[in-house]
């Protein structure tokens, strides 16, 4: 049953605001710390058993010397060309002296690597073509989005009308950002918008009078955004094609929790007690992926990144859901965000305190790694 179907075609204009707020800071990375070169591990076809292949490390400073702080948060585009990630490292990019936690994205072609934000609150996201990443940061007691780009090397701030806006999930152009906005202090509600930022429109998808988490994922063209009610553990799925809100999608009297809508929109994975479900759109039905924890589905929709909830067995499997086999991406401890799949399931991008992954590794911080399949 859809409860809130009436805000669906709600839309409300505003200016964007779109100041930038720092400068680009550019570095060009002559080599990586990897087990084998891009290319290689690009094109070895690896199932990855094994330590080491097919892996790069991807956190690493401008001559490919290991960091002096933690890097986490790891997120890759749709050809898995760019990533985003957080580091604290002073070694990076000049000018982060204090070792303050920043943005950073870098693009595998060019070989360059960027700072765009800092004083990120969670993990970034980033867009299907790379040229921007989304982000929530504190701005003195409330958090704001900011969306950062690969071409000015900076960042904006989008104009939230809300007190906090947070959670941000941004489509493959870029254009459109769906996040959380907490009203009221001390905060006692919170609605789901999605801003087009270029045009300066939002809409308000959902309201909840409670401050439940209600994280949004939003599709590829903007046109879906899967999102739950944290109060109720529902999980709805909005069509701006049609301005409808379908759900809750795991039915009835049933628990759920949001984890991605695909890119192509043809998918959304939830989480319900100790099992993954991978919704299909078009046809209303759910596949469940027993005794697993869902983390992320590619952009196609057919590649399902999960965690076994085995702790014997690998940290990190990648499931084919047309053929039901999977790829060990990890069988060290290790962890991934939402956008941590590339197309067709070529790259996982992943984040480790293990040291044994690539060889040199003795930094004993957090690192990113990216697992190439193809």
């Amino acid at each position: 049953m859809n409860r809130h179907t009436g805000w669906s075609g709600r839309r409300v204009r505003r200016a964007l605001g779109a100041a930038v707020v720092m400068g680009a800071l550019t570095a060009v990375l002559p080599g990586v710390a990897s087990a084998e070169s891009a290319s290689d591990a690009r094109n070895s076809g690896s199932s990855g058993v094994g330590v080491g292949v097919g892996v790069e490390r991807i956190s690493v400073a401008a001559d490919g010397t290991q960091l002096d702080g933690d890097s986490a948060g790891g997120a890759i585009t749709t050809d898995g060309g760019r990533t985003v990630f957080t580091s604290s490292a002073t070694n990076l990019t000049p000018g982060n002296a204090a070792g303050s936690e920043r943005v950073y994205l870098r693009d595998e072609p060019s070989g360059q690597i960027k700072h765009v934000g800092s004083y990120p609150i969670d993990a970034p996201v980033i867009s299907g073509n790379g040229e921007y990443s989304a982000y929530w940061v504190l701005l003195f007691r409330d958090t704001k989005v900011k969306l950062a780009q690969w071409t000015a090397g900076s960042s904006i701030g989008l104009n939230c009308d809300a007190l906090n806006c947070s959670q941000p999930s941004v489509s493959g152009d870029g254009r459109y950002v769906a996040n959380v906005a907490t009203i009221g202090r001390p905060s006692t509600s919170q609605r789901i918008d999605v801003w087009d930022w270029q045009a300066g429109t939002k809409q308000e998808l959902a309201w909840f009078a409670h401050t439940a988490p209600s994280r949004p994922s939003i599709s590829g063209d903007g046109r879906f955004v899967a999102y739950q009610d944290g109060k109720t553990k529902d999980v709805f799925l909005w069509d701006g094609d049609h301005g409808s809100i379908s759900g809750p999608i795991e039915g009835p009297a049933k628990e759920a929790e949001i984890v991605q809508v695909s890119e192509d929109g043809s998918k959304v994975v939830y989480l319900s007690g100790a099992d993954t479900y991978v919704h299909d759109v078009s046809a209303g039905t759910a596949r469940r992926i027993p005794d697993v924890k869902g983390l992320a589905i590619d952009p196609t929709g057919n590649h399902l990144l999960y965690a076994p909830n085995d702790p014997t067995g690998p940290s990190l499997v990648l499931r084919d859901l047309r053929t039901d086999t999977d790829k060990t991406v990890s069988d060290r401890p290790a962890s991934a965000e939402v956008d941590a799949v590339s197309a067709d399931g070529h790259d996982v991008v992943f984040t480790s305190t293990a040291d044994d992954i690539v060889p040199g590794d003795t930094n004993g911080k957090s690192d990113v790694f990216v697992r190439r399949f193809a």
